[in-house]
């Protein structure tokens, strides 16, 4: 059984291939069935602890380059698109954004039909795709109303992903993902990212400066938790999640302050770094243009879970990926 994960080489995708393989996946007879090829595509090639399986294929590539996607994708029985331009990124370079954003998606989608064996298609959407008046929590039933280019673009691959598998040519389901935090590595052109840098860095000794007011409100999901949702929903049948074809993830709900005030509450005797609040009105902009909760009676009615609260996400970080980031942040002072 063949697994390709796009963005194989980023923070879930790394996660996400590690469960693999330590676990059966159903594959197309709806029996579990172990992977026995998994293929990592990204812009750089997928490295690190856990990797180095015989079974694990990492290659480098344009996620717009058709004749690319459809070469990764022979002989898979499922693919996990996860390949994208952040929120701030896709916002800053329209024409990169929609390259890789939707011409990328249908791409994959392209290259999944022309196999002609209906394979599984797992699609990260995004609560981007909500926007404007909004109520208190999105449910399953909100209207997609996205604000920003990003959010556009992943509610346009989620229309792709049913009329595609309307039409018969794959079994596609997409997620729209609360923000995933905490998340290793250095900060990038996401607008959430600071969610996860007002945790990360602190706990690793290093000062940040969080972009927005400390009462913005984040709706997040460890990624302990998000990756049991990847495997739980790829293994239930699309037609499982309604017509839409699309499930939404429930989260809880944080404020920067909270984030902050969680690092103290879990330093022990580490030596934590200072959070500075500096004010950017674009990063707030879009994440204020962003749900403030979510309520998804559909992902709870199927077994889906949170983290009971913000002082789980961050004993899962700490349990999960603190070492690891250690060793990063020494090489980044040492190579800054």
């Amino acid at each position: 059984m063949k697994v390709v994960i796009t963005g194989g080489a980023g923070f879930l995708g790394k996660k996400l291939a590690r469960r693999l393989l330590q676990q059966d996946l159903a594959g197309p007879s709806g029996k579990p069935e172990r992977v026995s090829e998994l293929l990592l595509f990204d812009v750089t090639k997928a490295s690190g602890p856990g990797l180095d399986d015989p079974g694990v294929k990492t290659l480098a590539g344009d996620i717009a380059n058709f004749a690319t996607v459809q070469s990764i994708v022979q002989g898979a029985a499922t693919v996990f698109h996860f390949a994208a331009v952040v929120s701030a990124g896709a916002e800053a370079d329209f024409d990169l954004g929609y390259k890789v954003n939707l011409d990328g998606t249908r791409n994959v989608l392209e290259a999944c039909r022309a196999l002609g064996t209906n394979p599984r298609v797992v699609f990260t959407s995004s609560l981007a795709a909500f926007g404007g008046e909004l109520p208190p929590a999105v449910t399953d039933d909100t209207a997609l109303t996205p604000q920003t280019s990003y959010g556009a673009q992943k509610s346009i691959g989620e229309f792709l992903i049913r009329d595609y598998t309307r039409k018969g040519f794959l079994r596609g389901t997409s997620v729209r993902l609360p923000t995933i935090c905490v998340r290793t590595g250095l900060p990038n052109k996401a607008a959430s990212t600071w969610a996860s840098s007002v945790v990360r860095e602190p706990l690793t000794g290093v000062d940040v400066v969080c972009p927005v007011t400390p009462e913005t409100i984040m709706v997040v999901l460890s990624p302990r938790k998000t990756v049991d949702a990847f495997v739980r929903l790829h293994d239930l049948a699309p037609d499982a999640f309604g017509p839409g074809r699309t499930l939404l993830l429930n989260g809880i709900n944080v404020t920067a302050r909270e984030l902050e005030q969680a690092v103290g509450r879990h330093a022990g005797n580490r030596k934590v770094g200072k959070v500075t609040w500096q004010h950017d009105p674009a990063i707030q902009k879009i994440c204020d243009g962003w749900p403030q909760g979510i309520d998804s009676k559909r992902a709870r009615s199927l077994g889906f879970q949170t983290d009971k609260d913000l002082d789980e996400v961050v004993r899962n970080f700490i349990a999960d990926d603190l070492d690891d980031q250690m060793k990063l942040a020494k090489v980044t002072a040492t190579t800054a």
